[in-house]
């Protein structure tokens, strides 16, 4: 029996079975609260380890560690009933080898209750994607903009231009192949997303990539707009709550420098004495 009831959760051959369909709805999640705003729109919920640089402060993903992973990703788990959650495997907890990737996405996968992990890279990783697949890890892959990669690739470019279309190419069809069912897509032309998505079985997830995908993808942080310095240009702003927060930050500060914060609907008052006579009485009555 289901913990959740009669909900139904979303497994990995569901999406993998939604290529070429309605477009998958996919957002990040870091905490529990947000975890329950997401979960009913959202066929995937990504625990990304872009926490490191929305809720750490860092700047870049790089510094992101496995424990960090893992907590926010007990957190997310608790606000989730039906989206399929995915949490990512950090920088450094799977490159070095397969068997490397299968113990780290093993406790994750333990310590979370994640259904799938994602990991970044294409050909490169194509065999640690099958060696997980074999063993029951499902894998999201990652191509494109890699952002565990920025000191090789030169930053935050798109990826994928002229020439280099057929890297990503190969990349995608190569991580596919190997057993990932489903394949982000970040920041890459509109016309090579295209091809991508016509040419593998699983479904492209985008992120910067067009709507040509079978899905997308944003930080859940940047779509809500509680930033203000940080504007992608991928990245439609679907509320200004940075700017919402700010101002009623402001408000309270005014009001509490001013006593005007709290007011009488705000503060408890002493009990009636009489209140207190009467339950004196019924005490020496009893």
């Amino acid at each position: 029996m289901s913990a959740f009831g009669d909900t139904k959760a979303i497994t990995p051959p569901d999406i993998r079975s939604r290529k070429g369909g309605t477009p998958l709805v996919c957002l990040t999640a870091y905490t529990t609260p947000v975890a329950r705003l997401v979960d009913p729109h959202c066929d995937v919920v990504l625990v990304g380890d872009s926490v490191g640089m929305v809720l750490h402060g860092l700047p870049s993903t790089l510094g992101v560690t496995l424990e960090m992973m893992i907590t926010h990703g007990q957190a997310v788990r608790r606000g989730i009933k039906q989206a399929l959650m995915v949490v990512d495997l950090p920088f450094g907890s799977y490159e070095e080898s397969p068997e490397q990737a299968f113990r780290n996405a093993a406790r994750v996968m333990s310590e979370t209750g994640c259904t799938a992990v994602k990991l970044e890279g294409g050909e490169t990783m194509a065999e640690t994607i099958g060696f997980l697949a074999a063993r029951g890890v499902p894998v999201m892959a990652h191509v494109g903009l890699t952002p565990q990669a920025i000191n090789t690739i030169g930053g935050y470019r798109v990826q994928g231009r002229g020439g280099d279309a057929e890297r990503i190419r190969r990349d995608a069809i190569a991580v596919s192949e190997a057993g990932a069912f489903a394949v982000v897509l970040e920041k890459v032309p509109e016309a090579l997303a295209r091809r991508i998505t016509g040419e593998v079985a699983a479904p492209t997830i985008g992120i910067g990539a067009s709507a040509a995908c079978d899905g997308q993808i944003l930080v859940v942080d940047d779509m809500l707009g509680l930033f203000g310095d940080f504007r992608p240009k991928f990245v439609k702003r679907y509320a200004e709550l940075g700017e919402a927060a700010a101002a009623a930050i402001a408000s309270y500060a005014h009001e509490v420098k001013e006593r005007q914060f709290p007011a009488a609907e705000h503060v408890f008052a002493d009990a009636p004495k009489h209140a207190g006579t009467q339950a004196t009485k019924s005490g020496e009555a009893a």
